[in-house]
């Protein structure tokens, strides 16, 4: 498949707007990788986002660094980033986007890779319209945490974290620096959000990605000890009143098994627009 690499190239900054242009197509599907390009020096980090560019102009992207995710991608163009990247498994945690996208690479790679640890196939894609009113009145309590917050937050991430990937974020001192340390760029960038009650953390939520007019909610989390107690709506509609102060354009993805989560989320406003995928080593 010497054709397929062939058609595969590093991009670097000048292939920068190219790239977003491939993001801004579906900017709910683009918006993360759209995010890491304006946040990495492309030139300095070769390798890490490739284009597939068979007649010239970059066609579809692949973002390969800890997390391979495919965007704009037909099927040729998701083999050939597969064909690229097979000999890399050892540096992917996972594969996420659009489910098709993820499907195609994963044709290619299977015979060739380890087994995943899961499968999860599909997560509804949402967005909620820009135009649209909230459906449910925002929490008031929702703030954006401050570094103060940090001793009660790390934790909360990292049992979120934990409750949805399955494995904690990090297993030593070393992990817990650097995860305390991505918990407080968020916080510095004022997108991580909570409601606490003295020192506990009720309700989190974070904006992961922003670009391409779009921002993507991530982390949402709520402390155990008070679900079922019908903050999740109000807390998520306080979210994206926050979020659009970001991105006219407010998206997530979930699994489709969590129903509590999608039924909050339709309450709120959101509606499924397309389908992921992630598939977790």
């Amino acid at each position: 498949m010497v054709w397929a690499q062939r058609e595969v190239r590093a991009l670097r900054n000048a292939d920068r707007e190219q790239a977003l242009a491939v993001c801004a197509r579906e900017p709910a599907a683009g918006v993360y990788v759209a995010a890491r390009i304006g946040e990495t020096d492309l030139d300095r980090a070769r390798g890490v986002l490739l284009g597939y560019a068979p007649h010239g102009p970059v066609e579809a992207v692949c973002w390969a660094s800890a997390n391979f995710v495919p965007v704009g991608c037909d099927e040729a163009a998701a083999s050939a980033f597969a064909h690229r990247l097979r000999r890399q498994q050892s540096q992917c945690s996972s594969i996420f986007g659009p489910a098709m996208e993820v499907a195609w690479m994963w044709d290619t790679l299977s015979s060739r890779w380890r087994e995943p640890i899961e499968l999860r196939v599909p997560q509804p894609l949402m967005a909620i319209p820009v135009d649209r009113t909230l459906r449910v009145a925002p929490d008031p309590r929702l703030r954006p945490a401050t570094p103060a917050d940090l001793d009660v937050l790390t934790p909360a991430a990292a049992a979120m974290f934990t409750e949805e990937i399955g494995y904690p974020p990090y297993r030593d001192q070393r992990g817990l620096r650097a995860y305390r340390g991505a918990v407080r760029a968020l916080v510095g960038r004022g997108h991580a959000f909570v409601i606490t009650e003295g020192d506990t953390v009720v309700f989190k939520a974070d904006i992961g990605s922003v670009g391409v007019g779009a921002c993507q909610i991530q982390g949402v989390w709520i402390d155990p000890a008070f679900r079922g107690q019908g903050i999740a709506a109000a807390a998520m509609a306080a979210v994206v009143q926050r979020a659009r102060r970001v991105a006219p354009l407010v998206t997530l993805y979930v699994n489709h098994y969590n129903a509590a989560a999608l039924a909050t989320y339709r309450r709120v406003g959101f509606d499924e627009i397309g389908r992921f995928a992630t598939i977790l080593f």
